[in-house]
């Protein structure tokens, strides 16, 4: 087959060329974490090479086939994308196409964070790093499994902003085995006392995902009460140091807001590159998602063969895309139209209401989910969310 066959679903580029956003997995890692449930692996690295031809030549077939238009966004997640060298990396951004204002995001751990390689990155038009540090403290990182010294943290964030990176995401974790309150307190002010402090922070509640070795285990499974007073605990450090929230679990200083996960929220138009990644088109009344191949062997071996790595597709239309829609807005400061949440006494103390819209309380944050399954599918407002 040639160069030409179809990356997937049959697509057209707009007329007038919306957001989009590029996300590209790779699926390395030197070790993989006790929570980690993605598509990542520990013994796959002599595929770099190969993993990252077929990356580029799938993002070629998208051109070719309209599904791939200019981005402006474009997302490197994982795994660990620092594993790849950075000349690597850099082939396949190279071959993705993107407007001039376009953002780049790189996750990558703190010790793979040397000068040479994050000057690379910026040489290559990379504008954002996203730093997985988890927590500062030695036994709650051995809880989590993770194996960087929290030592590396500040020197990461010091060669990132040397290198002239403005925007820099930090990820922490908590709920982990053994973590006291105190811990993840002292990781919060230990990211915002840097001299180089992120603009932007990722706070998620550890889940004890089926299959990892933490949800193997119940004696280190989350609390939830003690992750509700970690949330609010990071909420108010967050805030009084200026951060706004963006999401539930993400704050950001005002303009440095993460725009790739923007488009996410928005239920926007992105395209997933690599095994395993997800993609989403958006239409005027529906939507349709897709997937590609899991393992990197299937999705190499498909690529390679000419064949489309996608393993399946979905489309996504009516009361079930309008509910996505506002589970989706709901979990944002923008929140959802008011007449989208019922006015009844369980909702008290969780949403606002204030000119016309109902947004989630720091309360309401916490039991999102519930105040979700709450949500009016169809009510007459609920349509501009």
């Amino acid at each position: 087959m040639s160069e030409t066959a179809s990356p997937g679903p049959l697509v057209q580029r707009p007329q007038d060329p919306e957001e989009l956003g590029v996300y590209v997995h790779v699926p390395f890692c030197r070790d993989r974490c006790d929570y980690c449930a993605f598509a990542t692996y520990t013994d796959r690295d002599a595929l770099m090479e190969r993993y990252v031809a077929a990356c580029v030549t799938e993002v070629t077939r998208a051109m070719q086939a309209g599904a791939l238009w200019e981005a402006t966004s474009v997302f490197f997640g994982g795994g660990t994308p620092s594993r790849l060298s950075a000349p690597l990396l850099a082939a396949i951004l190279t071959a993705i196409p993107r407007t001039a204002d376009a953002e780049v995001t790189v996750e990558c751990n703190p010790e793979d964070a040397s000068m040479e390689r994050l000057c690379a990155y910026r040489e290559a038009g990379v504008t954002r790093m996203s730093f997985g540090v988890q927590s500062t403290a030695p036994h709650v990182l051995a809880a989590l499994g993770r194996r960087h010294d929290p030592a590396s943290v500040p020197r990461a964030l010091e060669a990132a902003a040397a290198a002239g990176f403005v925007l820099v995401n930090v990820d922490l974790v908590y709920g982990a085995q053994g973590e006291t309150d105190d811990d993840w307190a002292r990781t919060i002010d230990d990211v915002l006392s840097l001299p180089n402090p992120p603009g932007h922070v990722s706070a998620y509640a550890l889940t004890a995902e089926p299959g990892t070795p933490i949800g193997r285990d119940r004696a280190r499974h989350p609390d939830d009460d003690v992750q509700a007073s970690r949330y609010e605990l990071a909420d108010a450090r967050l805030s009084s140091a200026g951060y706004r929230w963006e999401e539930v679990s993400n704050w950001a200083l005002p303009g440095q807001g993460c725009r790739h996960n923007q488009l996410y929220w928005r239920q926007g138009n992105y395209l997933g590159i690599g095994a395993a990644a997800h993609s989403h088109r958006a239409d005027d009344a529906a939507g349709r998602r897709w997937w590609n191949l899991r393992t990197p062997e299937r999705y190499l071996k498909a690529v390679e063969a000419g064949r489309s790595p996608v393993a399946g597709e979905e489309r996504v239309e009516g009361d079930r895309r309008e509910l996505e829609r506002l589970m989706l807005s709901l979990r944002t400061p923008a929140g959802v139209p008011a007449s989208a949440l019922p006015d009844v006494a369980e909702l008290d103390g969780l949403v606002v209401r204030e000119g016309g819209r109902a947004v989630l309380t720091v309360r309401g944050r916490l039991v999102a989910n519930a105040v979700s399954s709450m949500l009016l599918v169809g009510s007459s407002s609920s349509g501009s969310s």
